[in-house]
């Protein structure tokens, strides 16, 4: 049973600004922990231990400050919307009562309201935020524009996240632990095949390769002709291409036919960078 507690904070007033949610109680109560069930949806999937023993010592001594976000079940429970960390702190710390804010929420503000939370975090994981974005948009049905404009982000900013998920897994776990920066894995991305991509890894590691170092060894590897008989390129289709990756920003290929005549391959990763690129491409030279 939920007991009456004071009013809503600010923080909570602004994250729930939204008057199409109907509030069962516009103020904080309290209720029991074993009562409220964690969102096994949440975008967050790691908590560093030392942190949450840090904010148990916390709330041992003065509580838990700001309340959490909850929503009724129709068991008779409550879904964590916002605050597992919080939560997890006060089980830690022999709580059994935390306070709430009981929200009726949809399973889509639910989603919405649980990156917008994760999305504020200063300790944000890159693949975290990348995965959010693809839960997202696959439980929501939404675009990467969409996406976008829920959580306050731009398309490319969204697209750029998205684009760490293409990688090897390895790789993957390489951002994750801080190995290397997501400026490093996605310039890895130009590479034609997973190898070049983790034997460039290992070299950032031990070498200590700039982003910029990177790009320029994915620029050397276009260059590197893949058959040893290969006939001679024109020197113009060979410095258009290189041209187009430089401006571009993505694997270019010209196939050459007779006479002057070829296609021209240009990479893509979804159905939004391909409009990204129509648009790049469309002024292309102005």
């Amino acid at each position: 049973m939920a007991k009456k507690l004071g009013g809503l904070g600010r923080g909570l007033d602004s994250l729930f600004a939204d008057n199409s949610v109907e509030e069962i109680n516009p103020s904080v109560n309290k209720l029991r922990i074993m009562e409220i069930e964690p969102n096994h949806d949440q975008p967050r999937k790691d908590f560093d231990e030392k942190s949450l023993s840090e904010l148990a010592e916390s709330i041992e001594q003065h509580g838990v400050l700001q309340p959490l976000v909850v929503r009724p079940l129709a068991n008779g429970s409550y879904q964590l919307v916002a605050g597992e960390r919080r939560w997890r702190a006060a089980r830690i710390a022999g709580l059994t009562e935390v306070p709430v804010v009981i929200k009726e929420l949809t399973d889509e503000e639910v989603i919405e309201i649980a990156m917008i939370e994760n999305l504020q975090r200063e300790d944000l994981n890159p693949l975290e935020e990348a995965l959010g974005y693809r839960y997202m948009m696959d439980e929501l049905n939404i675009t990467q524009e969409q996406a976008a404009e829920k959580v306050g982000k731009s398309r490319p900013a969204v697209a750029n996240a998205l684009r760490l998920l293409k990688l090897p897994n390895e790789i993957q776990d390489m951002v994750k632990n801080n190995l290397i920066s997501p400026g490093h894995a996605r310039a890895l991305l130009g590479f034609d095949s997973d190898d070049m991509i983790l034997q460039t890894a290992k070299m950032i590691i031990k070498e200590d390769l700039s982003v910029r170092e990177v790009e320029n060894l994915v620029k050397k590897s276009k260059k590197i002709p893949k058959v040893a008989k290969q006939q001679k390129r024109d020197k113009f289709f060979s410095e258009v291409e290189i041209a187009l990756v430089e401006n571009l920003g993505r694997k270019v290929k010209i196939k050459e036919a007779k006479q002057d005549a070829g296609v021209l391959e240009i990479e893509f990763f979804d159905k939004d960078d391909l409009e990204g690129l129509a648009m790049k491409l469309e002024n292309y030279g102005k």
